[in-house]
């Protein structure tokens, strides 16, 4: 394990909580610090050379906890020493970087898992079941409320702090064919830091279907909310209620076929209301980072692509930096790349 700062200390207690992983090292360029983490675990060493850590024919992957700019150097290093990567998100620090990552896992024939932890949780786990499986009908929309009285940062605005989050989520429950074309983001700074403290985004999804995402550091009150909209049914999450965490609502809008109304009646009566029942699934208790390091784990043993890939990490890439060349540009449309979707 690479990076004993933030991140690190939940990586290194899941993997040893875990009976799929042997961790044998604690790297960080600070080896006092890699030192304090490593030292409860029996067998495990702290180093501060990553040569040790690599060299070691024992180690067959890496997890990379640094900073997002040091990603492809750590990642590009594990990837040309044979070893599966499992890196933090966000994958790198530029679009470009990512795409060097994935080319070079894919080169080596190795594991490239972007730690995308939301997309682990049990909810996340239920959309993604329900949207998959139809039924909520056609995806018409998205939209998701992630704001708090949270940590401004000066190195970064609030779209790649937080968005992030949501767009893994987005990436990880739409099924093929209906990734996001196009982004606009608008982005407002009123307390004059520096970095856009208040962020909106709109993407364009196939058939004109739309997502909405809303990040903020400066509300008051803290909001964990994502409604997915469908012909058949909508979903509400609401991350923050351990009672009644998803909810499925069939209640909608129906539309007649025009051709079964009689002319005159047309334009009253091609939409119709349906106000059913609501249905709140039952959930697991498991924690998010555990099943994130089993699914690396069984993906490195089953010599599978995980869930979320390094592609999946590149197409948040494509979405935060076209998000970001909108913000320039006042809110226009940005297209994505597309490459990896």
């Amino acid at each position: 394990m690479v990076g004993a700062g933030y991140w690190g200390p939940n990586l290194v207690r899941n993997a040893v909580a875990s009976p799929r992983i042997d961790l044998r090292y604690v790297a960080d360029t600070d080896l006092e610090r890699a030192e304090r983490l490593a030292s409860p675990y029996a067998g495990v060493r702290a180093t501060a050379i990553l040569d040790e850590l690599l060299s070691d024919p024992e180690v067959e992957a890496v997890a990379v906890a640094t900073p997002a700019s040091t990603h492809l150097q750590v990642a590009l290093a594990a990837l040309a020493a044979g070893r599966h990567v499992l890196v933090e998100k966000p994958l790198a620090a530029t679009y470009d970087e990512g795409l060097q990552l994935v080319r070079a896992a894919e080169a080596a024939a190795r594991v490239l898992m972007c730690d995308h932890t939301y997309c682990y949780t049990p909810a996340v786990g239920k959309i993604r079941e329900l949207v998959h499986a139809g039924v909520l009908g056609d995806i018409q929309f998205l939209d998701s409320v992630r704001i708090n009285l949270g940590l401004v940062r000066r190195d970064i605005n609030v779209l790649w702090d937080l968005a992030p989050h949501d767009l893994s989520i987005l990436d990880f429950v739409l099924p093929e064919g209906c990734r996001p074309l196009a982004v606009a983001a608008h982005g407002a700074d009123p307390i004059g830091v520096g970095q856009d403290c208040i962020a909106y985004l709109s993407l364009q999804l196939p058939g004109g279907a739309i997502a909405h995402m809303h990040v903020n550091w400066l509300s008051p009150t803290k909001v964990r909310t994502t409604m997915v909209g469908g012909s058949k049914r909508t979903l509400v999450w609401d991350d923050l209620n351990p009672v009644q965490r998803v909810a499925v609502y069939d209640r909608g809008v129906d539309m007649a076929d025009p051709d079964d109304i009689a002319p005159e009646e047309r334009r009253e009566a091609m939409v119709s209301y349906r106000s059913g029942d609501m249905v709140a699934p039952a959930l697991p208790e498991r924690e998010p980072l555990q099943v994130a390091l089993e699914e690396f784990a069984g993906s490195v043993r089953e010599n599978r692509s995980p869930l979320t890939d390094g592609r999946a990490g590149l197409r948040v890439l494509d979405v935060l930096e076209a998000a970001n060349r909108s913000l320039m540009f006042h809110g226009s449309v940005v297209p994505l790349r597309g490459e990896g979707w």
